[in-house]
């Protein structure tokens, strides 16, 4: 066994737990941080979806929800199919949806939804997702960067694939390139959080390029404001609130990536710290945490991740049927083969 393929591994995996940390972490968290802040004080372990909970209710601590579900569902298609294809994000998609009785349920977001329900009816996929904006696609595409390591383009390229049959809007691709590349250039061993930022906003301006034309704000732009207020005081509590009010956390696309980036920049890259920031950050925590702290992940590794975590989240059943150690020794072989 070489370095280079220890360390690849070892990406891999941070970037696949760093997904289900964030995921998991940040799932109770209320969808504004003063609640969120008298219900816990400061969140900082993983707890169970309280009963009062809009969407979250009854979940067990550790739980990943659809951000994860959707991303391990991907990987494990892109790797049947080899590589990442239209086909294989489309099976994945509707494999998801219907395996985790999607019509019911209430975790499924209005564009994947849209976008599902018209692939069932025979729809072209190149067509059902052109009024998808919201954040499902670059929640789910943190694997798309790491079977890319090193290599942002390609990442792009297939992040747009991913997109395609439920957010093909120059938004969405925009976020979810910003977030493939950024997971793609933290997979160099050399690797510097600045040099993760630079390449999410590369992601984001060549990403918007792409699909349909859609309003909105500049993804490229909350990235930037997000990591200026990260980078502003000592204060965590008062950075949170400002990233809240004015990056914004809700299901915008330039909200989520922006806020994303925010608290990935605030914990410098540190998993854990990633999860705690974007758990009481408030909002839509749990796809802020999942695509913070799967950038986090490959940064630092799984080396990175403490015992009792990666215990917590193998030990809940629906995660660990995700079987995310060998979905790991895939990917690896995915990204070998370039």
């Amino acid at each position: 066994m070489t370095d280079e393929h220890t360390m690849l591994k070892d990406k891999i995996l941070g970037g696949l737990y760093g997904q289900a940390l964030g995921d998991a972490w940040g799932m109770p968290a209320y969808f504004d941080p003063e609640q969120t802040w008298s219900a816990y004080g400061w969140i900082t372990s993983f707890l169970p979806g309280p009963d009062d909970h809009e969407v979250h209710s009854g979940l067990p601590a550790g739980r990943i929800t659809d951000d994860s579900e959707q991303a391990f569902s991907l990987a494990r298609e892109y790797v049947k199919a080899g590589k990442v294809t239209l086909e294989a994000t489309v099976r994945a998609i509707i494999d998801w949806y219907d395996r985790t009785g999607g019509d019911q349920s209430k975790y499924v977001g209005p564009s994947t939804r849209r976008g599902v329900l018209a692939l069932k009816r025979g729809e072209d996929p190149h067509m059902t997702g052109r009024m998808g904006d919201t954040n499902g696609a670059p929640m789910r595409v943190s694997v798309v960067g790491l079977i890319h390591p090193n290599d942002p383009i390609g990442a792009i390229e297939d992040a747009h694939i991913s997109c395609i049959p439920t957010h093909n809007t120059s938004v969405a691709i925009s976020g979810a390139a910003a977030v493939a590349a950024a997971v793609s250039i933290a997979m160099n061993e050399d690797a510097t959080l600045d040099a993760i930022i630079a390449a999410g906003l590369l992601g984001a301006e060549l990403g918007r390029q792409r699909g349909g034309p859609w309003l909105g704000p500049s993804v490229t732009r909350r990235i930037e404001m997000a990591v200026q207020i990260a980078r502003k005081g000592t204060d965590a509590r008062a950075r949170l609130r400002e990233l809240y009010d004015v990056v914004g956390t809700s299901l915008s696309v330039p909200e989520t990536v922006g806020a994303a980036f925010g608290v990935l920049a605030m914990a410098e890259g540190d998993p854990q710290q990633t999860a705690i920031y974007a758990a009481n950050l408030s909002g839509d925590a749990d796809t802020v945490g999942a695509i913070a702290c799967a950038i986090a992940g490959a940064y630092r590794g799984i080396s990175a991740f403490s015992p009792d975590i990666l215990d917590t989240l193998n030990a809940d059943p629906i995660n660990a049927g995700y079987n995310l150690p060998t979905l790991a020794v895939e990917l690896e072989a995915l990204a070998r083969k370039g």
